[in-house]
């Protein structure tokens, strides 16, 4: 029952893409997984190398600073990529369109709930067993907090990784969808770092590093993706805006 309910589990049917009929390249998700690891053996190399932090828990809360901002980025773009979409297809699959998206906009309002628990606890001082008056409340208030840390904070961490992997799962509309929003979010993230003056103090050339590495590895992984799925799937921008 636990492997049915758990918060893995469901993560993974959350935000993994499942529209019948998908396609699914192992080479294209081997790729992914590569150029992920490397990405963040660099960063976590360069940052200790040149002194960006201090120790390696630093380096763990700056990904996971970037990794919540991402989400939320994505979570503002991807509304606006269908927004052009519809506009862009013809009127007799809008309607279609809308349909492939709920599950896309339901995985991102199931992150941002989830993430919506803590502070709800924390403002309202169940945290701190503020309505533990008696022992039917302190057994409640132990309940729910055991939920929250067990249940609910895993889920949190691996639906974001899941989210940034199927970027919330936008396959589901077209497989070409994902390295676009991909390629647009990092990005996006660069513009965040250039105008938030990431990693002040270290040398240009580290900093440039830093900087567009990211960009330019996820766009250079996108579009041979997209490369791939036009070669050897048949599968192109043409197809996402279903005409």
């Amino acid at each position: 029952m636990w492997r049915r309910i758990g918060p893995v589990h469901t993560a993974r049917r959350v935000f993994k893409p499942s529209r019948p009929g998908i396609v699914e390249d192992a080479a294209v998700a081997r790729m992914q997984k590569i150029r992920t690891l490397v990405g963040l053996a660099a960063v976590v190399w360069m940052s200790v190398t040149y002194k960006i932090a201090d120790s390696i828990g630093d380096v763990v809360d700056n990904r996971t600073d970037q990794s919540w901002t991402s989400v939320l980025l994505l979570s503002v773009t991807f509304p606006l990529a269908v927004g052009i979409l519809l506009a862009l297809v013809p009127d007799t699959a809008r309607r279609e369109l809308l349909r492939r998206s709920a599950r896309c906009f339901g995985a991102i309002v199931a992150l941002l709930a989830a993430v919506f628990v803590f502070p709800v606890i924390v403002l309202t001082g169940f945290a701190e067993g503020r309505f533990a008056t008696g022992p039917a409340m302190t057994v409640v208030t132990v309940v729910v907090l055991a939920v929250v840390f067990v249940w609910v904070l895993p889920f949190i961490v691996w639906g974001v990784g899941l989210a940034l992997t199927h970027v919330f799962r936008t396959a589901d509309i077209h497989e070409t969808l994902p390295p676009l929003l991909a390629m647009t979010l990092v990005w996006e993230m660069a513009l965040v770092d250039l105008f938030t003056d990431a990693y002040a103090g270290v040398e240009i050339t580290v900093r440039i590093l830093l900087v567009l590495g990211a960009p330019l590895s996820v766009t250079a992984v996108g579009l041979w993706e997209l490369r791939r799925l036009r070669v050897n799937h048949g599968l192109s921008v043409q197809g996402l805006l279903m005409r």
